[in-house]
């Protein structure tokens, strides 16, 4: 089934226009994607491993997407959310920590307060295969070992010093 994102100038404003997934963008022509760190107020972030049949295969990472045409960005993340890990969380739930851009992308990026036991996680085939909650300095292996790939590490990386502060908030 085809599926279409909103366009995006660089400003973000929406331009009105549908661009088909998987197709190149054109000049001046940016996508929404939205990504979450769930965290468990312990010290612990959900990681999910990359199916096989993925880029990166076998990595690990956040849970996150492309936000679908009509899509809020509070809408995508928690569609994206709930399809690769089976968390409920309502648009109110979600922290957003930062927002970035890159030559045809703008990003949002949120965590969220939820201690959720692993055995509750319902992975996407074809999307994920593993979940784990991992400590930072876990973490920090990962990257190392190159098990986390470049982009998400970078994300962790500048995101990291937040997600800690919020460690010991309430939800």
């Amino acid at each position: 089934m085809e599926e279409f994102n909103d366009v995006y100038d660089k400003d973000r404003n929406l331009t009105g226009r549908l661009h088909l997934r998987g197709t190149p963008w054109k000049p001046g022509e940016y996508g929404l994607v939205v990504c979450v760190w769930v965290y468990d107020g312990k010290g612990n972030i959900l990681l999910t491993r990359r199916a096989p049949e993925k880029s990166f295969a076998g990595t690990w990472e956040n849970s996150g997407g492309a936000a679908k045409a009509g899509e809020t960005s509070l809408q995508a993340i928690a569609r994206e959310l709930f399809e690769e890990t089976g968390i409920r969380a309502g648009e109110e739930e979600f922290q957003l920590l930062d927002r970035g851009r890159d030559s045809f992308t703008h990003y949002d990026y949120y965590c969220l307060k939820r201690d959720t036991p692993l055995g509750d996680i319902v992975l996407l085939p074809g999307e994920t295969d593993d979940v784990q909650w991992a400590s930072f300095s876990k973490i920090h292996r990962l990257i190392a070992q190159k098990k986390i790939c470049r982009v998400i590490a970078g994300q962790f990386l500048r995101q990291e010093q937040t997600l800690r502060r919020l460690q010991d908030t309430k939800p």
